[in-house]
């Protein structure tokens, strides 16, 4: 019995956390395990937005954008949902990557509890805040996907 590692597939996605003043960035490691913030991105025009995350994409060479969508807590899409799909279709269109939402409620919530967990004023650190959310998109798309696939640990030969 030979157990053979099988080549792990390299993945390389961008998660955002879309709001009117900044955008939180987090990317993930190669093999698609963990999700770490990255920046923060203070907006100023849809172009210069875009510039600067065409730089991380091409950085860190992005398959896959990876979108926080704000659903309202009844499960439908309110406002500020419709103004993150019409930022998302150009920036897709724009950076030509496809795009995956995942539902962001209470990720910037949680993140605020990870800052005062680590004894930090949520008021000082609102750009850490936008990153970590956007980590906890980005981890949970890794985390439904790693679910969903097959398990590519070990190959068996007899």
């Amino acid at each position: 019995m030979i157990f053979q590692e099988q080549p792990k597939p390299f993945i390389s996605a961008l998660g955002l956390d879309f709001g009117r003043k900044r955008i939180g960035v987090a990317g993930c490691d190669r093999t698609g395990l963990i999700a770490t913030g990255i920046t923060t991105i203070e907006r100023t025009s849809f172009e210069q937005d875009v510039e600067q995350i065409r730089q991380i994409v091409n950085e860190r060479e992005v398959q896959v954008l990876v979108m926080g969508l704000p659903y309202s807590m009844d499960g439908s899409l309110g406002f500020q949902a419709r103004q993150v799909q019409k930022f998302t279709k150009r920036l897709a269109k724009a950076l030509n990557l496809p795009v995956e939402y995942m539902d962001e409620r209470l990720t910037s919530f949680q993140a605020e509890q990870l800052l005062i967990a680590e004894n930090r004023s949520p008021s000082r650190n609102k750009g850490l805040i936008d990153r970590k959310a956007a980590a906890l998109i980005l981890q949970q798309w890794l985390d439904v996907k790693r679910a969903n696939s097959p398990s590519s640990v070990a190959a068996i030969e007899y």
